[in-house]
């Protein structure tokens, strides 16, 4: 059946999830196409905990900056640091990070496409895939026996080929990044991602500034479809003195919160990345997840490639959600009642200020997972949670 076909897999999309698949398929001796769109870089912070390195072989001489403590920026201004301990937040530039990433899965022996995939024929057990090098160029099609759709957000595999793929609810993040001058004169740390949760900067989400080296990402996020980001983006350097500061480039797009209920067709396509909604609420993290959801897609599709049975492809949501869906959850909930209006930020913030919240906080970023050697001190921050939402005084230790 190999034989029928150009390839065994097309990965469209090569950001960090659709290039993590193409390099595990391409390593595990599959016949791998890499499609591609040229010259556009998602809007993002860059942020990356350790793991993430440890768990998909990153160097460190892709970290662009080590992010030692966050600071929480309350609607009244009120900032409360929490500092990361002995760990650090690793930060990335997407441009950079990502062409690695292509080039590794081109090393590992994927077949490398500058494109745009344009049709999707999944009817039959061959898959036809037709895709343009560029806007002008004439319509070209390949073979292939399972294809892994990890174009984003607005995916155009997720679309095609899985039912309710497109009503996904979305913050629209835009983000600037500019050059960090050798004197720094404004509210800015080379050590220190700044999270604003003030309303005007936006309704329902929250704003950042995180550190790049020698650069700097200024950026907000809303699902208000209608919310200025870009005239919001430059309050929000005059806020915090950024307004000189040289613009190396701009970008926006969509990003989900919430995963899809399905992520295979049942035959021969699944999706991963954006494209599966795997950006967690709450905090708008999604590079690990990414990856994360490009390593279980690719391993779902050589069980299918194996057994030739599509129910393998269901592992892929199978897998992710067993290990992230109770957190996924728990961001969700957390979003919803906290970014709700500026009166709750305040308390949100007020909150961070408790040493149990700081510390589960770090540990289950940089382990991925809640953090259950301490019951005690869930049970302190959930009754203290309740007494900030509520207005109440809260129980101390």
């Amino acid at each position: 059946m190999s034989a029928q076909t150009d390839y065994d897999v097309i990965v469209v999309g090569g950001g960090p999830s659709g290039a993590t698949a193409a390099n595990d398929l391409a390593n595990a001796g599959h016949r791998v196409m890499l499609l591609d769109k040229a010259g556009r870089i998602k809007p993002c912070g860059g942020a990356v905990p350790p793991r993430l390195l440890k768990d998909f072989d990153i160097p460190q001489t892709l970290l662009v900056a080590h992010a030692k403590s966050a600071r929480i920026i309350a609607p009244s201004n009120k900032k409360v640091l929490m500092p990361v301990g002995d760990g650090y937040v690793g930060m990335v530039d997407r441009d950079s990070f990502d062409e690695w990433l292509r080039n590794r899965a081109e090393e590992s022996g994927a077949t490398r496409v500058t494109g745009k995939c344009e049709e999707v024929d999944d009817s039959a057990n061959i898959v036809t895939l037709s895709y343009r090098t560029d806007r002008n160029a004439p319509l070209q099609t390949v073979t292939t026996r399972a294809v892994i759709g990890a174009d984003g957000a607005r995916s155009n595999v997720a679309k095609q080929c899985i039912k309710n793929a497109d009503h996904v609810k979305c913050v629209f993040a835009y983000h600037e990044i500019v050059e960090v001058p050798d004197i720094i004169d404004a509210d800015y740390e080379e050590t220190q991602c700044d999270v604003y949760y003030q309303g005007h900067l936006s309704p329902d989400f929250y704003a950042w500034v995180f550190p790049h080296g020698k650069t700097a990402s200024i950026g907000l996020g809303s699902a208000d479809k209608g919310f200025p980001l870009r005239e919001t983006t430059r309050l929000m350097r005059e806020q915090t003195g950024m307004t000189h500061w040289k613009t190396v480039r701009k970008e926006g797009a969509p990003i989900p919160l919430k995963p899809l209920k399905r992520w295979d067709n049942g035959r021969n396509v699944v999706v991963a990345g954006d494209a599966a909604g795997v950006v967690a609420p709450s905090s708008g993290e999604g590079i690990y997840y990414a990856m994360t959801a490009g390593r279980d897609s690719a391993n779902a599709v050589a069980a299918y490639l194996a057994s030739g049975n599509p129910k393998a492809l269901r592992l892929a949501r199978k897998s992710f959600m067993k290990a992230h869906g109770r957190v996924f959850w728990i961001l969700g909930i957390m979003q919803y009642f906290w970014y709700k209006n500026d009166k709750r930020r305040e308390r949100f913030v007020k909150m961070c200020e408790d040493p149990d919240v700081q510390r589960l906080t770090w540990e289950a970023y940089m382990n991925k997972q809640l953090v259950r050697r301490d019951p005690m001190a869930h049970v302190r921050i959930f009754f203290k949670d309740l007494g900030h939402l509520f207005g109440l005084k809260t129980v101390e230790r």
